[in-house]
């Protein structure tokens, strides 16, 4: 393979567009390069004329030629005795090239890229005459390399071998640090290579300067065969040669840097005419390496023979490799971060529909469709939501909607249950502590409010909150700073609040347990959660979606329920609401033994009749009397715990209520509990 010096060559410098490259396969490896430019020519053939010079019998005088055309790369066979082959398809006509194509050229095999870092496939052998060879391909007589002619070689710079720099080579060092910073601008292989290309041709007297670097699988101490022509600068826009796979094996295996002279007799490189041509007699190769592993070789040849390479660009050359290594190491881990963190978001995307699918509001009677839309209309905007509702009818469900509806959805969403701590460990969660602040604290904790910024704190049982941290509460809520327990610092926070309770919160208020303006900063806007008995035609869909997941988790064969089972489901009472459904089938799907599920496969709560509503009869007796629903409630209630002997936990449940609310109550109607006899 040659290259037939143009009368007007330019520069590698002049730009990438439009360009293109064709390697050379040697048998092992895609070994040589020749660059393509957009608005040449670049004839191929057996004539000297030619801009590539194949030495095969096979290949014409004139055999074909690539141009580039309306936007894309083209070869075209002029009429060879043998034609030219696109993955052994006979070209015919101005055949588009696409990167990666293998081009058939007898015996020979170049391969089309339009960029370096694209790594060709191994062409497949040819099928005519296996034993005939060109310049661009390996002979098949075993060839002895002669050991390089070697003038130096070197681990290290001098400076760094000795610790001393000489006045003279301060100039170099600043050449070196303009290169560092230089460096440290660029974002990807390609650039490193480009900048550190440019230096090298610059601080140096070779006439081309090329990097090869190691593959993505190769080890850390690679082999020539796994070295990929990363990029290569030329004076006079020359094909790239690739040094001798003797002189690269050396340099890999005692990784120093070496410095040869008289490369016309290496066997290997001097079967190429253009290295003839380019008269090159002197060559350095040096290895990119960190103490772990070899990244791949930095080659630079000199074709004047009166201006050869010398000590000091051998030293240049391997205080620019010490630095590309620790560049590319440094390349290498960000890419690796980062590609660890794609793969991290995308497994959290999917984690995140998994339990988006999981959090759905089942439901299609009127209560669902009109909370879906309130739901909407309240989470694109940012105020402070209170949801109302009973124990187990998806208060927290519906506060991560509103989340993942919301604006913030890509926050965090942070939940606290305020009635589960004590008051001292409810400031701690809620604000953070200091290291130190008190027994116990061994280290700074951030709080809920820190961990919730910039997404969704979800506040459940927000009623049960002391007076104190009512007012510390209330001062986030209003935009001011809050600092941590034992700390001094003020912390700012954007949190938006959803709040949950069970509690009549009004009954509160008027009782002194629950601050007005608290209530007024919550209650901004209000959801109210029904319980699942007032839904009754969504416990058919509630328990098939339950059913569904369970059966996913556990991995049973159960394919639904019968019409006996579906009929329990309705009539039962369900004083847990939609948590105590989803108990139920989930112990259901535990226990079943069949594939459908039967109305005695499902074991309901013993709660079913202590919970359910008293049984008003239609009938009236007695008169009319005019009395306040808070009369009514008041005698309804004392009427309950008369009944129940006033046993306050068991008249809770008839009522419907939680305990403290029943304590309240009775506190409000200043009705003491009677002495007995």
């Amino acid at each position: 393979m040659n290259h037939a010096e143009s009368e007007n060559p330019r520069s590698a410098e002049h730009g990438t567009e439009g360009m293109a490259y064709l390697l050379t396969w040697d048998g092992v490896t895609w070994r040589d390069a020749v660059r393509l430019r957009q608005g040449q020519v670049t004839t191929i053939g057996r004539s000297t004329n030619n801009r590539i010079v194949l030495q095969d019998d096979s290949c014409s005088r004139n055999h074909c030629e690539l141009f580039f055309s309306e936007g894309e790369w083209r070869l075209r066979d002029l009429g060879s005795r043998n034609g030219t082959l696109i993955h052994d398809r006979r070209v015919t006509g101005d055949q588009p090239l696409v990167s990666g194509e293998i081009i058939g050229i007898g015996a020979c095999r170049l391969g089309f890229t339009t960029s370096l870092g694209h790594v060709l496939p191994t062409p497949q052998k040819p099928h005519d005459s296996p034993e005939r060879v060109t310049s661009a391909t390996q002979t098949s007589v075993p060839v002895v390399e002669p050991v390089p002619s070697i003038l130096h070689s070197a681990r290290l710079p001098e400076f760094l071998a000795t610790g001393q720099i000489r006045r003279e080579r301060s100039a170099e060092l600043a050449r070196l640090y303009r290169l560092g910073l230089e460096m440290g601008v660029a974002e990807t292989q390609q650039q490193l290579t480009d900048v550190v290309l440019a230096s090298l041709t610059r601080e140096t007297v070779a006439g081309i300067s090329a990097i090869l670097l190691s593959g993505a699988k190769a080890s850390a101490r690679p082999v020539p065969a796994d070295l990929v022509l990363s990029g290569w600068h030329s004076v006079r826009d020359l094909p790239y040669r690739r040094v001798s796979d003797n002189l690269s094996r050396i340099v890999l295996s005692g990784r120093e840097a070496i410095l040869a002279r008289d490369v016309a007799d290496d066997r290997q490189l001097s079967v190429f005419d253009s290295l003839g041509e380019m008269k090159a007699v002197s060559v350095i190769c040096a290895p990119i390496q960190t103490e772990e592993r070899v990244f791949g070789l930095i080659h630079l040849y000199s074709s004047n023979p009166d201006n050869p390479l010398d000590r000091n660009d051998l030293e240049f050359t391997l205080a620019v490799a010490g630095q590309l290594a620790l560049a590319l190491h440094h390349l290498q881990q960000r890419d690796s971060l980062q590609t660890g963190l794609a793969k991290a978001r995308s497994a959290n995307e999917v984690l995140r529909s998994q339990l988006s699918q999981e959090r759905l509001l089942v439901g299609e009677t009127s209560q669902m469709r009109d909370l879906r839309e309130k739901l909407d209309l309240i989470a694109e905007t940012d105020a402070n939501v209170l949801i109302r509702g009973e124990s187990g009818c998806g208060k927290e469900l519906i506060a991560r909607s509103i989340h993942e509806r919301s604006p913030r959805r890509d926050g965090p969403f942070v939940c606290i249950n305020c009635a589960a701590l004590n008051e001292s460990l409810l400031e701690s969660e809620l604000f953070g502590h200091e290291k130190g602040a008190f027994t116990g604290a061994i280290d700074r904790k951030p709080g809920r409010f820190e961990q919730a910024d910039g997404g969704t704190l979800f506040l459940d049982e927000v009623g049960e909150m002391s007076a104190s941290i009512q007012a510390k509460f209330l001062r986030v809520l209003e935009g001011y700073a809050f600092e941590r327990i034992g700390g001094r610092k003020p912390i700012q926070v954007n949190v938006r609040i959803v709040a949950a309770t069970n509690r009549d919160l009004e009954e509160a208020v008027e009782d002194g347990d629950f601050r007005k303006d608290l209530y007024f900063r919550l209650q901004v806007a209000e959801i109210t959660a029904p319980p699942l008995r007032d839904r009754q035609d969504d416990i058919e869909l509630l328990a098939k979606a339950f059913l569904h997941r369970f059966v996913q988790k556990t991995g049973r064969v159960i394919t639904g329920f019968t019409d006996e089972a579906i009929q329990k489901l309705r009539e039962y009472h369900w004083p847990g609401n939609v948590r105590e459904l989803q108990n139920t089938i989930e112990r259901t799907v535990i226990l079943c033994r069949n594939e459908v599920v039967r109305g005695t496969d499902i074991q309901l709560s013993g709660l079913s009749q202590r919970g359910a509503p008293p049984v008003v009869s239609k009938e009236t007796t007695g008169e009319y009397r005019e009395l306040s629903l808070a009369d009514i409630e008041q005698d309804h209630i004392l009427k309950t715990l008369e009944h129940t002997g006033w046993n306050k936990s068991r008249s809770a449940q008839i009522l419907g209520i939680e305990r403290s609310t029943l304590d309240r109550k009775l506190k409000r109607f200043h009705v003491p509990r009677p002495l007995t006899d």
